[in-house]
């Protein structure tokens, strides 16, 4: 029988909502993205580690909501008003802590959002408490906005986390390859696709498939490198 072979071709993220899978980390999270008209003031923070999910679930709650996604440097740019005129994901917030021009368009959009009873999700990695945005005006909002964490991945979720990355990179591993990475890699998300790159990587390099003799390997080169 012929070997699957991992072939270098770019990762096309999976973003609807049948994609996601619903384990009990995730599940209240979930049910909020799902029901926005239970949002407190109409806003909401989804927030959690880098690969957890938020900007997939801001995609499906974009299409649900007929609203649409950005990023919040790229905010200065855009027109604000336009933007307030429809549901709204603002993703990576922190990322503006330091960016005047973007944390005011921001509180402009807040704002505009509010006063015209529109929906608004915002997400970062930590609590949005943590967010340290140097407006302190915009940071009171968010600091008061109703917040719902993404929680580290239980073993369900984590191997549904590892077939939608080697799906998105069109690798189909062989079968004890996800259940012998849940039991020994590291629990995070981080971890699911530094792991997944390193075994695409590994798999293209040697024209092998991704088979469990290479998972012990590469997954034993990055403990050690890590």
């Amino acid at each position: 029988m012929a070997e699957q072979l991992s072939f270098d071709l770019p990762a096309r993220p999976a973003l609807g909502r049948g994609d996601f899978f619903i384990s009990p980390s995730n599940a209240l999270a979930v049910a909020l993205i799902d029901a926005p008209e239970a949002w407190v003031s109409g806003k909401l923070v989804l927030y959690g580690p880098a690969g957890a999910g938020k900007s997939h679930l801001a995609h499906v709650w974009a299409g649900a909501t007929g609203g649409q996604v950005v990023q919040a440097r790229d905010l200065p740019g855009l027109d604000v008003p336009a933007l307030a005129a429809a549901p709204i994901a603002v993703e990576d917030v922190p990322a503006i802590a330091a960016d005047e021009a973007a944390q005011t368009a921001l509180f402009h959009l807040h704002n505009l959002m509010q006063a015209q009873m529109k929906s608004l999700l915002l997400t970062g990695r930590a609590a949005p408490d943590l967010w340290r945005l140097s407006l302190p005006d915009l940071q009171s909002r968010v600091s008061g906005t109703q917040a719902i964490a993404l929680d580290p991945p239980d073993d369900a979720l984590l191997a549904a986390v590892l077939a939608k990355l080697f799906a998105d990179r069109q690798i189909v591993p062989r079968r004890d390859v996800i259940p012998y990475l849940v039991g020994h890699m590291d629990r995070s998300f981080a971890a699911a696709l530094q792991v997944v790159e390193a075994l695409d990587r590994a798999a293209l390099n040697q024209r092998r498939a991704v088979s469990r003799p290479l998972a012990i390997r590469e997954l034993s080169r990055l403990q050690e490198h890590g």
